[in-house]
């Protein structure tokens, strides 16, 4: 079973603590320019084993040093909590460095 989808108003409220993220319809994006070519590579290593720990995978598009995550529950046809965790993991990670 799929989690429940949120709201517009909980999607609303969590990208204020997401400034970083903006909404497109059913998905949630954020793109991060990263150091180097490799520093992009490693963030994008880094968000995929927390990704298949948490078993929620992100769309992920690499262009050079530029690394945009799109997130979307699809089972569930649109925004859930495992976004905006996920989210929130990909903004620990990449501020990790």
């Amino acid at each position: 079973m799929s989690p429940a989808k949120l709201s517009d108003d909980d999607i609303a409220k969590a990208l204020t603590e997401l400034p970083e993220w903006t909404r497109e319809g059913d998905t949630i994006t954020r793109t991060i320019e990263a150091a180097s070519f490799l520093s992009g590579i490693e963030l994008v290593r880094r968000v995929a084993s927390a990704a298949e720990a948490a078993n929620h995978h992100p769309d992920i598009d690499i262009r050079w040093r530029r690394v945009t995550f799109t997130l979307s529950t699809h089972d569930a046809g649109g925004l859930t909590p495992l976004d905006t965790a996920l989210a929130r993991e990909i903004d620990r990670l990449h501020a990790q460095g």
